[in-house]
C-alpha cells in the first residue's frame, strides 16, 4: 500500500473550519426525527462544553456540514465528541454496534475574510444541489441553519449568526441572506469542492502562505499537536517502506528472541508513537510486541539516537510529507 499523504489538519486559537463526514459505504446516519435532533443535541453539547461557535449546519440523510470556529483550538475535541457520542446516541436507538462514519473527518481551513460568506451559502444550499433537489425551497427543509439565516424559524442558542451578517453587510439581513443564497455557489467554491481530493486550505494566496508559514514555525512538537488527521499506523510505516526501500513484513514481523534488534523496525515503532494517533497498546499489537510497555524501549532509544543527530534525514522526508498545507 502506497501512503498518499493528505491535506494537513491544522487548527489554532480563532480558526474556522469547514467540517464534512458522511456514514460508512454512504449509510444513512439520521432515519428519522429523533436522529436529527440527536446530532443536533451534540453539537449543543460541544458549543458549552468545549466553546465550539457553530456558525452554519446542514444535515443530510448519509452526511452534514458543519462551519465551526475554534477559540480554544481544540477541534480534534470537538469532533471526537461529535462523532463519538452521536454515534453511540445512534447505535442505542437502532440496536446495533459498529462504526457509522467512514472515518477520519474531512475538514477545511476557511479563510474567514474573503471565503466564509460563501461557504455559509455552499453550506445551506445542499438541499437543492444534488442531481435531485430533496426540497423545493430551501426555507422548507428543517435540518439546516438556513430557515434560521432567513427568521423562518427559531435560532437554537448555539448558533452564532452575526458574524456571516458582518460579511454580508446589508441593512435587512434576513432578506439580504436570502437573496444572496437564492443567486446560487459561486464558480470557484464550486470549482475547489469539485476536486478529488479536498485541499486543506480555502483561501487566497497569501492566506495559504501565512498559515504555511505559522506552521513550519511553531516546531516539532507543535507542529504535531496541530494535526486534527493523524495517519493510522498501517499508513505510517508505508510511508516509511516507500521512503526506506524496506519491506513492511521486515519492520512489522517479530524476530525470536531479539524483536527489537533491527534499528529500522524500532524507527517504525518510533515514527507510529511520534506522529499516528494509534495507543501504545495498538502499536504493540501491529508490531507483535508482548505488551504496551514494549513500545517505550525502542520509542526512548530512537529519541536518543535522534538527540545525537541520527535520523534526520528520514525524519525531514517525514514530515515533509505529512505537513503539507
Amino acid at each position: 500500500m502506497s501512503y498518499m499523504p493528505r491535506p494537513t489538519r491544522i487548527d489554532y486559537e480563532g480558526a474556522f473550519h469547514h467540517v464534512m463526514d458522511r456514514g460508512r459505504n454512504r449509510q444513512t446516519i439520521f432515519h428519522n426525527k429523533d436522529y436529527f435532533e440527536a446530532f443536533l443535541q451534540t453539537l449543543k453539547e460541544v458549543s458549552e462544553q468545549f466553546d465550539a461557535i457553530i456558525h452554519a449546519y446542514c444535515l443530510m440523510s448519509n452526511h452534514y456540514h458543519l462551519l465551526i470556529e475554534t477559540p480554544k483550538a481544540n477541534l480534534a475535541r470537538i469532533m471526537q465528541h461529535i462523532n463519538g457520542v452521536y454515534t453511540q446516541r445512534h447505535n442505542r436507538m437502532r440496536k446495533q454496534d459498529g462504526t457509522l462514519f467512514r472515518g477520519r473527518y474531512k475538514s477545511v481551513l476557511v479563510d474567514e475574510d474573503n471565503y466564509l460568506l460563501q461557504l455559509s451559502r455552499y453550506i445551506h444550499r445542499n438541499p437543492v444541489e444534488f442531481k435531485k433537489s430533496m426540497v423545493e425551497a430551501l426555507e422548507v427543509y428543517p435540518w439546516s441553519s438556513y430557515p434560521a439565516y432567513i427568521n423562518q424559524s427559531s435560532a437554537p442558542s448555539w448558533l452564532h449568526r452575526e458574524k456571516v451578517y458582518q460579511m454580508l453587510g446589508q441593512k435587512q439581513r434576513y432578506k439580504g441572506y436570502r437573496g444572496y443564497v437564492e443567486k446560487g455557489i459561486d464558480e470557484d467554491i464550486k470549482q475547489f469542492y469539485s476536486k478529488g481530493n479536498i485541499l486543506g486550505v480555502l483561501g487566497d494566496k497569501d492566506f495559504r502562505i501565512a498559515r504555511k508559514e505559522a506552521f513550519e514555525n511553531v516546531g516539532r512538537v507543535a507542529q504535531k499537536e496541530a494535526l486534527q488527521d493523524r495517519p493510522s499506523i498501517d499508513e505510517i510505516v508505508s510511508l516509511f517502506c516507500q521512503l526506506s526501500g524496506k519491506q513492511k513484513a521486515e519492520l512489522v514481523k517479530r524476530m525470536n528472541g531479539r524483536p527489537l534488534s533491527s534499528p529500522n523496525r524500532a524507527f517504525a515503532i518510533y515514527a507510529c508513537h511520534y506522529y499516528s494517533d494509534a495507543t501504545h497498546k495498538a502499536i504493540a499489537e501491529y508490531f507483535g510486541l508482548t505488551h504496551a510497555g514494549s513500545v517505550s524501549y525502542p520509542v526512548t532509544k530512537i529519541k536518543r539516537e535522534i538527540a545525537r543527530g541520527k535520523w534526520q534525514g528520514m525524519i525531514k522526508k517525514i514530515e515533509k510529507r505529512l505537513f503539507i498545507i
